[in-house]
């Protein structure tokens, strides 16, 4: 015979062979679309942005919270042929809302680490043989300066 225990918002079923054996007699309940503690994607069924999606990753409610609801709305809802073409100026609210808070929203480009490390790499090689060629070009400009005039040398 099955025991249930409940532990706060979980029901523990433990069943025995017998009860394996038999058929399910359980039922499936239907979610119901109004509950307000059942997840939901980012839009839900009526078309509605859902602002507690855990996907917009609390986008919403940080400091630049607004603006970002502004032009996400503002491109939701675009009905525009390039859709979202009216939004720039909420964007761009938005955008300098989050360089205002560099340590929230980091303004890093969209490289991996290693990639920004081969590229400092490669600028620190660049620099090298900068470097080294100018420095080349530097004691030729002084070899020529330094060498004695030979031609008047002769004469004297």
């Amino acid at each position: 015979m099955s025991s249930v225990r409940q532990e706060g918002k979980d029901q523990i079923i433990f069943v025995t062979k017998e009860d394996h054996d038999a058929p399910s007699s359980a039922e499936l309940v239907e979610e119901d679309p109004n509950d307000p503690y059942e997840e939901r994607g980012l839009i839900l069924p009526s078309g509605e942005i859902n602002w507690n999606c855990p996907c917009l990753g609390g986008m919403a409610s940080g400091p630049c919270g607004t603006e970002f609801k502004d032009a996400f709305s503002c491109f939701h809802y675009s009905k525009e042929e390039v859709k979202g073409s009216e939004c720039l100026e909420q964007f761009r609210a938005m955008q300098e809302c989050m360089q205002r808070y560099p340590e929230l929203y980091p303004q890093e480009d969209d490289k991996a680490p290693q990639e920004q490390s081969s590229e400092t790499d490669q600028n620190s090689q660049d620099s090298a043989s900068e470097e080294t060629s100018n420095s080349t070009s530097a004691s030729e400009q002084d070899s020529n300066t330094t060498q004695p005039n030979t031609e008047g040398s002769g004469e004297s």
